[in-house]
């Protein structure tokens, strides 16, 4: 470092220095009023005992969810905000391209009554919908677990089922292929069609797209985020088909594009211009 990169160095520490020493001054003249605020000691990934989270390359893992413990995670999987998944007394398993979304809960029971060691298995190309939760359970590939819905210990959701949102499934039920169950306590409601089966495939596919958008943004640094906020406020409020009939063209920033994959009409749009 240079003489003149020590100095503004120097310059950099006296105003950190005097900021603190300010906050310090406005704490004790607040008196009883006084609020100091605490750093979060929030961990996405923590380990637990002796076991510590294993999260493939290729996965997206919100930074506001917690990943604990015994836990895998597979290639091209996502587990979304406020997510918690809690391998403590046993294991969980999430495959490749499965989707746990924003704050569900998936955990685990060291035993049942008779003795049965339950961990967590949740398989490939799995959805698993908003604030869901999981214990103790197996629920094998390209299975669909809906909004709200509550899985007890020792379920078996089978491959291409679907458990109705908002539903509680009871103790060791297992839920054939092909079948949907509702309702608290679940029962059958009926079969899938092959379109509701084919959307649960495209369902995992979409969120693994989407999870790469995710995963971009989390990974801008400062500078990037300030800068696309800039943007952002300079072409608020514009409106193609107003600018169109104006004959006005704006290009949108590029920083500012979502990819094909995920807006997948924006592509048919486009072609039909």
């Amino acid at each position: 470092m240079g003489t003149l990169g020590r100095a503004i160095y120097s310059v950099g520490f006296w105003i950190r220095e005097t900021g603190q020493a300010i906050d310090r001054l406005g704490s004790r003249l607040q008196g009883n009023y006084y609020f100091q605020e605490q750093l979060s000691r929030h961990r996405t990934l923590m380990n637990i005992f002796d076991k510590a989270p294993v999260v493939d390359k290729d996965a997206f893992v919100a930074p506001s969810a917690s990943v604990i413990g015994d836990v895998q995670v597979g290639r091209g999987s996502s587990i979304w905000y406020g997510c918690v998944l809690r391998g403590d007394v046993n294991s969980i398993s999430v495959g490749s391209g499965t989707n746990i979304q924003d704050n569900s809960l998936v955990h685990v029971a060291k035993s049942n009554l008779s003795g049965k060691v339950l961990p967590t298995i949740i398989g490939d190309n799995v959805t698993v919908g908003h604030s869901a939760v999981i214990h103790g359970c197996t629920v094998e590939d390209e299975a669909f677990v809906g909004m709200g819905a509550i899985l007890l210990d020792g379920v078996v959701v089978e491959k291409n089922a679907m458990v109705a949102a908002g539903s509680l499934v009871r103790q060791n039920t297992r839920i054939p292929s092909g079948e949907v169950w509702a309702g608290n306590p679940a029962k059958f409601l009926r079969n899938l069609t092959s379109e509701e089966i084919a959307f649960i495939s495209q369902s995992a596919t979409n969120y693994t797209n989407l999870a790469q958008v995710h995963a971009a943004e989390n990974s801008k640094s400062y500078d990037e985020i300030e800068f696309e906020k800039v943007l952002r406020k300079k072409f608020a409020r514009k409106d193609e088909e107003y600018d169109s009939m104006l004959g006005v063209v704006r290009e949108i920033p590029p920083e500012l594009i979502l990819p094909d994959n995920v807006l997948p009409d924006k592509a048919e749009k486009a072609l039909k211009k």
